[in-house]
């Protein structure tokens, strides 16, 4: 009897997704990718593959235990110590998943006494991570640095204990617009405030160095923690924490996702150590990427499709969830396969088509994308006024 009861209760929320355009289908590539985040193309990146390949027929598929258990191998100390270079920082300790990563940092350092200023669009990971956390949480409107520094201040004249966190992404995944960083980090320095960046979609693209957003802003001695994930523009799989040694130090003995997790595959080592060094010798790829988002940006936003600023991550807002899903199906018919973003990913009545640059993607294909989306957008918006019409 209980288990038809939750079966009916499922079946009654999965039709309510139904009804409201919400149910999430689960489909493979295929056409020219203007959807995921690999960004400069490394995920298939000839070299990469090779290192993986080869370090997979060396040690193995699985890392056979914890970091702290069995599996543990030189190659994580060593890229890690190449990871924290990279950044700026002193140390880095590798995770298997951006996920685990920000719940790890959230939930070890933020306690009890302490609060957490977050960005009201931080990822669901950020949020997750400071749910477990025992801290206070308070959201300030996004990338709104007047309303931080009125928290801030409004904190500081209560003689609090505990510590406060800033925490936000530089980059933002459905926007594609950048945090004030710079600001935060004024704010911070002047009230002792740490400041927790997340760069998962700025790892690898921002910056002189490629080295992240925080880079390109100047800010590395002010952030506390910088968490940049490995599956995204480095084309492979898991996500580095970097900062102050003893904070990393904390981490290896507290952090409950890395403590108690079975290790990633120790060849994604060696496939990242490769990826960066792509990276450090490769700056044209990065410059191709803003090359080719600008290009698209200027085209989408002569049409009235979204705004000529920002980054490699463009939102074309269409508000509706099935309109969203309509313009996705005919695009991917057309050969391109950029995706649906719906709520709750993304807040009510802005259900969009979130588009991706990368580095692969040539001009001319960047011109037939445009024409055919704003075809596309155009006619499903000629179909929703006359279904409008005829209500």
């Amino acid at each position: 009897m209980a288990a038809r009861t939750l079966e009916g209760r499922i079946a009654e929320r999965t039709a309510a997704m139904d009804a409201a355009g919400l149910r999430r289908i689960l489909r493979p590539p295929s056409g020219i990718d203007l959807s995921s985040n690999d960004y400069l193309g490394l995920a298939r990146d000839a070299r990469v593959v090779e290192r993986f390949a080869a370090a997979v027929r060396t040690e193995g598929c699985g890392a056979t235990g914890s970091r702290l258990l069995r599996g543990h191998r030189s190659a994580f100390a060593d890229l890690e110590r190449r990871f924290a270079r990279f950044k700026g920082a002193e140390a880095a300790i590798f995770f298997g998943s951006g996920y685990a990563a920000n719940i790890g940092v959230l939930a070890t350092f933020a306690e009890a006494g302490d609060l957490i200023l977050s960005d009201e669009l931080n990822h669901a990971s950020l949020i997750d991570g400071m749910r477990l956390s025992k801290a206070r949480r308070v959201v300030f409107p996004h990338c709104d640095v007047d309303a931080l520094a009125r928290l801030l201040d409004a904190e500081s004249g209560q003689s609090r204990q505990g510590q406060t966190f800033v925490v936000t992404e530089s980059l933002f995944s459905m926007d594609g617009d950048r945090a004030p960083l710079d600001a935060y980090a004024a704010l911070c320095r002047a009230t002792g405030a740490a400041l927790v960046v997340d760069e998962a979609h700025a790892v690898g693209v921002c910056g002189a160095r490629g080295s992240g957003f925080v880079e390109e802003v100047g800010v590395v001695e002010d952030v506390f923690l910088s968490i940049d994930t490995a599956g995204k523009a480095l084309g492979a799989a898991g996500a580095f924490v970097s900062g102050p040694a003893w904070a990393i130090e904390h981490l290896v003995q507290k952090a409950r996702t890395y403590v108690f997790s079975t290790a990633p595959p120790p060849a994604l080592a060696a496939a990242l150590d490769e990826s960066l060094a792509i990276v450090d010798g490769e700056p044209e790829r990065r410059i191709r990427v803003a090359e080719r988002a600008a290009q698209l940006r200027r085209l989408l936003a002569e049409a009235g499709l979204t705004t000529d600023s920002g980054t490699h991550v463009i939102p074309v807002v269409l508000g509706d969830a099935g309109r969203s899903t309509s313009v996705a199906s005919a695009m991917a018919a057309a050969g391109f396969d950029v995706r649906a973003i719906r709520p709750p990913t993304v807040p009510e009545g802005t259900s969009r088509l979130r588009i991706s640059v990368n580095a692969l993607l040539d001009a001319a294909t960047i011109d037939r994308f445009a024409a055919a989306l704003i075809a596309e957008v155009g006619r499903s918006s000629t179909a929703a006024g006359k279904v409008r019409a005829r209500r």
